[in-house]
């Protein structure tokens, strides 16, 4: 065998149909067209937005306002109260949360809030916390480490 001689296997290639091009053909004439209107015209047709003169969905639909920042970071909270479950002096940083049932995943930003009180010294590792949380963990003698979010993408949802 050559190189000359490969071609396809039979009936892998079909030839296209030459519409239009007299009546042996049997495509001739109208072509498949149908006789005149928007549709035998070249270009014609209507487009997907086209509902027979029916205002179109997205015509029925009400505006979507505004915009969504997509570089917004949506911290995951946990309040004060919920850190209740970690013994004294314990170290409270996002794989522990996660493993505590606190938050889902230890890959996202979480956020410490002051809702409720701490009776406990506990070393606390957040992406940010508030005042309030701040000043009741070192108030119970505990420490705060905060280290930032590095950027990236997050969704609202998860």
């Amino acid at each position: 065998m050559k190189l000359h001689e490969l071609q396809p296997a039979k009936g892998a290639k079909k030839a296209r149909k030459r519409k239009g091009r007299g009546i042996a053909a049997g495509q001739g004439k109208t072509a498949g067209r149908g006789t005149k209107g928007q549709g035998a015209r070249s270009g014609g047709g209507k487009g997907p937005y086209f509902e027979g003169g029916q205002l179109p969905l997205v015509r029925r639909l009400p505006y979507k306002r505004g915009f969504i920042n997509r570089w917004k970071v949506y911290y995951r909270p946990v309040n004060l109260s919920r850190l209740a479950v970690f013994p004294e002096g314990a170290e409270v940083d996002l794989t522990a949360m996660a493993k505590a049932g606190l938050i889902k995943k230890a890959s996202l930003p979480v956020v410490i809030l002051g809702d409720g009180e701490l009776d406990r010294a506990l070393t606390v590792k957040a992406h940010r916390l508030s005042a309030s949380a701040r000043a009741k963990i070192k108030a119970a003698g505990g420490t705060v480490e905060e280290f930032p979010w590095t950027v990236r993408r997050t969704r609202r949802g998860g």
